[in-house]
């Protein structure tokens, strides 16, 4: 008798088993194959189903791993205090800050150890959603070739260039392997002369260094038309890349003796904005607050107003020596007095619902002083009241000039294992999704 001719319990028992089975063998089949190149810290439940796929930035389709990582829908806009995409769903950017192109050596840290996929992907499991990727203008104007041995482990692109790959190439292919493991990806014009940031060297406090002195001392010097063609040069090859959300304009604006006023930052950034809405209308303009991203308490007065409306995201960075305006920094401050200077300073845009602030740098060491303690304590408390978006400085292990170790650094030296302290589980209380399960030694 056919299968489907018995009668009774068995045989329908036996028809749905068989359904079933046809059901599952069909979706299995439609799915993508395991990728076995995923590092060996993802446990198999946690590793991806298909392969990052990357087009020409003109034809780019959003990847396999942007689908099961993070559920936005480009493009972007700002409503309020939130950032929101197309489905009018809140997101809120998780970010980690890769550091080394706006260095001496012109290219993101790392890649002498392990390829760039390899790095975006730890970034993606450690539990972030996006990047701060800086760069320098030096980097851009000159766009030096790279000395091999800093990419010793991603040889294909010196055999792509003959033996001869500059600092925009890897810089550009960086930012690919980030979106095409579904980070979302902020590139920031982070220092004019190329080196670690951020001091009371006059060349590089500001947009533009074309004042008279400027001229004769600066290694580097630039004019703030200049500054606006940088920005169009690195971001021109990512018109086409919805998840590259944006710019974030230039790093901790600051004069000496507070000789940098908000009107004129406002008014440049007004300008660069419109530039470079021109390449894409759908980027964000993230714009920091001057005071070294302490202050922005002119936009109360004076707003940065763009003729594409729902762009501006502000930006603010806090770390424990900060707190202008008082004797005592963050590391010595009661919670009460810490939150009253967050607030004044640009806590105010959110709770007022009028524009979305991320805070795109602060952290702290591994071994942190008392103080260290105090102030990160505050500051993952007040983050979490005021729930906004964040941006740790840094993934780094290692500073590029001298080699000496980032105590704020979140892997180990050969970018493979991630120190799992206490930073990370504060991060998640903040939203942060790790989808590892390795912990290192030490954590």
């Amino acid at each position: 008798m056919p299968l489907f001719q018995r009668d009774g319990i068995v045989g329908n028992s036996i028809r749905l088993l068989v359904i079933a089975a046809i059901l599952f063998i069909t979706i299995r089949s439609a799915l993508p194959k395991k990728d076995s190149q995923l590092p060996d810290y993802v446990s198999k439940s946690q590793k991806l189903i298909g392969r990052s796929e990357r087009r020409d930035s003109s034809q780019f389709v959003l990847p396999d791993a942007y689908y099961y990582n993070i559920s936005i829908h480009p493009p972007l806009r700002t409503r309020g205090p939130h950032i929101i995409d197309s489905a009018n769903n809140i997101v809120k950017l998780k970010s980690v800050n890769w550091y080394g192109a706006s260095d001496i050596y012109y290219i993101p840290s790392g890649l002498d150890k392990q390829p760039r996929d390899k790095i975006a992907a730890l970034i993606r499991d450690i539990g972030f959603n996006s990047v701060r990727l800086p760069y320098s203008d030096e980097m851009v104007m000159n766009n030096p070739p790279i000395n091999t041995s800093l990419l010793a482990a991603n040889w294909d692109l010196v055999k792509a260039g003959g033996g001869v790959v500059k600092a925009l190439e890897v810089f550009t292919a960086v930012v690919e392997s980030l979106t095409a493991a579904g980070l979302m990806v902020i590139v920031n014009d982070h220092i004019t002369q190329a080196g670690w940031c951020c001091g009371a060297n006059p060349c590089d406090g500001r947009w533009h260094n074309d004042w008279f002195g400027g001229r004769l001392m600066c290694r580097v010097s630039q004019s703030q038309a200049q500054w606006i063609n940088n920005w169009e040069t690195i971001m021109r090859p990512f018109v086409g890349n919805e998840l590259v959300i944006g710019a974030d304009l230039r790093n901790e604006v600051r004069g000496l003796w507070g000789t940098t006023y908000w009107d004129r930052w406002a008014a440049a950034a007004e300008l660069a904005s419109e530039r470079l809405l021109a390449l894409n209308p759908n980027w964000l303009m993230f714009v920091e607050g001057v005071s070294s991203a302490n202050d922005l308490t002119g936009v109360r007065t004076r707003p940065v107003r763009l003729s594409y409306p729902n762009r501006v995201v502000y930006s603010a960075h806090v770390y424990c020596w900060s707190g202008w305006g008082s004797l005592q920094p963050f590391a010595y401050r009661t919670y009460d007095s810490f939150a009253a200077t967050m607030r004044a300073n640009w806590a105010y845009l959110l709770e007022g619902n009028i524009a979305p602030v991320w805070v795109g740098e602060f952290g702290t060491s591994w071994d942190p002083s008392q103080g260290d303690w105090n102030y990160w304590a505050h500051l993952i408390k007040y983050l979490k009241h005021v729930d906004a978006g964040w941006g740790y400085w840094a993934i780094n292990p290692r500073k590029p000039e001298g080699n000496v170790t980032e105590t704020y650094g979140l892997v180990e030296d050969g970018w493979t294992k991630v120190r799992w302290d206490f930073r990370l589980e504060d991060l998640r209380e903040l939203g942060l999704s790790p989808r590892l399960l390795y912990r290192s030694p030490e954590g």
